[in-house]
């Protein structure tokens, strides 16, 4: 059985999310941590600039995805946790850059806080994908 993306009659169907997944019984999962816009060196990339926070967070998931044998295709789960007074518009734009027109979208989750660890930043996103 491989992975099985539900998007129910009566439902709204986006090309950006699934609304529901199921993972095959014998599914490697992996687990990635909360991607945000630091780079090698644990700097902030883009103080203020949600955008280019964003593109950075990407990076760094794709990164992991690519550590694992995996690409942005095998993700089923991302989170998108978000300070509550950034542009989620530009945040979003980035994500559709990276994702392009590939089908079978993940879940996805969005919320806004407060703040994150760091003040600095803006955003941050983990996810879960299944390794083939």
């Amino acid at each position: 059985m491989s992975v099985q993306h539900i998007n129910p009659e009566g439902m709204y169907k986006s090309p950006v999310f699934s609304q529901g997944i199921i993972l095959p019984a014998n599914a490697r999962i992996l687990l990635i941590g909360g991607q945000n816009g630091v780079d090698a060196n644990g700097q902030i990339v883009g103080k203020g600039d949600v955008v280019k926070q964003t593109a950075q967070a990407l990076a760094n998931l794709q990164k992991v995805l690519d550590a694992a044998g995996a690409g942005l295709e095998d993700l089923v789960k991302v989170t998108i946790i978000m300070q509550q007074d950034i542009d989620l518009n530009a945040a979003f734009g980035e994500w559709m850059k990276v994702w392009g027109q590939r089908s079978n979208p993940p879940t996805v989750t969005g919320f806004r806080v407060a703040a994150l660890a760091n003040p600095d930043v803006l955003i941050e996103i983990e996810a879960q994908a299944v390794l083939k």
